[in-house]
């Protein structure tokens, strides 16, 4: 445990603790999808810090307190995170969420984001998502689904989210203060993607809704949208 908090890692801060043997969120009995989320939303950012540290109006300080000295910190500080604390942490998942396998099955990502961000820790949703003419939902994350596209061979992360939001006809109602995006899915049969391409930064003008933008043509804003 590392009870003293720690900032996120940085440049080459993280990859002089984050890279080589023995390092990052050790895996054990079908927790994969927890610790690739764990690593994405701590390791290197601080945009969720509020999770290990704000008293949320619904919030459980005994969980609060094993993601913030048992995972967080000891991966800010080491760069490693051992089995026995993530299973911890699904041991109060399994308690507080009424469901027997979070300590053993492997489960969806959003699941477990919903799980301890709306009923254990009392976060308000990160994402405000509308579809034309439909009414205005509030989400924790954002996967990504689309049709297999044969000219995206080795995509990055800014076309696959484009092409989602655009074959989903959806749009961001605000600027969202935290964006979390969850990759295509695949299985040990079958890969819609080999690679993936981490875009560093990604442009979501064209994603808001009721956002002015440029004409293509003439260059004043935009009155007309085509897809």
């Amino acid at each position: 445990q590392a009870p003293d908090n720690f900032p996120p890692l940085r440049d080459e801060a993280a990859v002089r603790v984050l890279r080589g043997r023995m390092k990052g969120i050790q895996g054990h009995c079908n927790s994969c999808y927890m610790d690739a989320a764990l690593f994405s939303l701590f390791s290197c950012t601080s945009v969720l810090d509020s999770m290990l540290f704000k008293p949320f109006l619904l919030c459980d300080r005994n969980v609060q307190s094993i993601l913030r000295d048992e995972i967080v910190n000891p991966l800010r500080k080491t760069g490693f995170v051992r089995a026995r604390s993530v299973m911890h942490l699904r041991e109060q998942l399994t308690e507080k969420g009424q469901c027997s396998s979070f300590t053993n099955a492997e489960k969806d990502p959003e699941e477990f984001l919903n799980l301890i961000m709306h009923q254990i820790l009392g976060i308000e949703p990160l994402l405000k998502l509308q579809s034309e003419g439909q009414k205005e939902q509030d989400c924790y994350c954002y996967q990504i689904f689309m049709d297999k596209q044969e000219d995206l061979v080795v995509p990055d992360v800014q076309q696959l989210v484009e092409h989602s939001f655009l074959s989903s006809d959806l749009k961001l109602v605000e600027i969202p203060s935290c964006f979390i995006i969850q990759m295509p899915r695949f299985g040990k049969e079958y890969k819609m993607f080999s690679k993936i391409i981490p875009s560093l930064e990604l442009d979501i003008t064209d994603l808001l809704l009721d956002s002015p933008r440029e004409c293509c043509v003439c260059g004043d804003v935009a009155t007309l949208e085509c897809s």
